[in-house]
């Protein structure tokens, strides 16, 4: 009985020793560093091997230039002078008849990157014409406009904002109107221009001005100088609308 007890008590402190070494096993490493540390070295490896996310850098806010009612002798061309110094594209939309006289200035606009718009041949109020009328204004720019430069006026921006849905079923054309109007052409005050614009305008506006004024292309161009070193990027109207 007594070498049973004892027998027994051996067993027991075998079993004890093994669960005491299964025990040390599973907190240390063969070299006596901790598992729990080993595991901490593992992950912090297995993050560092992981390749850092690009992050890609946020965009400039864009906006559009637009200019009515030109091209004009004496005014388009000094602006396209400051808008090419400044490396500045915009929109200008254009009226039939001083294009006719101007020819060499829708040239040199559309040569210099900027896009052109159609403002109808005689600008005239289309909701006072009939469809085939208002077709015919549109059309007529637009047929002397790629005489000129090859290329047809896909956007039209009706005189006074005065828009017919009725003709988009019936032409190819994209209806483009703005969000800021500063009212340029009742006033010649540039600093009145430039202020309503820069405290008005944001990310994905479209500036209305008119390159038949002296005063307005003067606050064109001081509007470019203040936008520009907010940080906005100046894109034709397509970006804008097409986007």
């Amino acid at each position: 009985m007594q070498k049973y007890q004892k027998n027994l008590v051996q067993a027991v402190a075998v079993c004890l020793m093994l669960i005491m070494l299964v025990a040390v096993s599973t907190i240390f490493a063969p070299d006596g560093t901790s598992r729990e540390a080993v595991r901490e070295v593992e992950e912090k490896e297995k993050i560092e091997e992981q390749p850092e996310a690009v992050q890609e850098p946020e965009s400039a806010p864009k906006i559009a230039l637009t200019f009515d009612d030109g091209p004009r002798a004496g005014s388009t061309d000094v602006l396209l002078d400051g808008l090419k110094e400044r490396g500045v594209k915009a929109t200008f939309f254009v009226i039939g008849v001083y294009a006719e006289q101007n020819p060499e200035l829708i040239k040199r606009i559309d040569a210099e990157g900027h896009l052109l718009g159609n403002h109808t041949y005689n600008h005239v109020d289309i909701r006072n014409l009939s469809n085939s009328a208002a077709i015919r204004e549109i059309q007529m720019n637009s047929d002397l406009i790629e005489s000129i430069t090859g290329k047809p006026l896909e956007f039209v921006r009706p005189p006074f904002g005065a828009w017919q849905e009725s003709l988009e079923r019936e032409m190819d054309v994209i209806p483009a109107m703005w969000t800021v109007d500063p009212l340029d052409w009742t006033t010649d005050n540039v600093d009145e221009i430039v202020n309503k614009v820069v405290t008005k305008t944001e990310d994905g506006d479209i500036i209305l001005l008119h390159d038949c004024y002296k005063s307005s292309v003067a606050a064109a161009l001081r509007i470019v100088d203040i936008l520009s070193t907010e940080g906005y990027e100046f894109v034709t109207i397509d970006e804008i609308i097409l986007d």
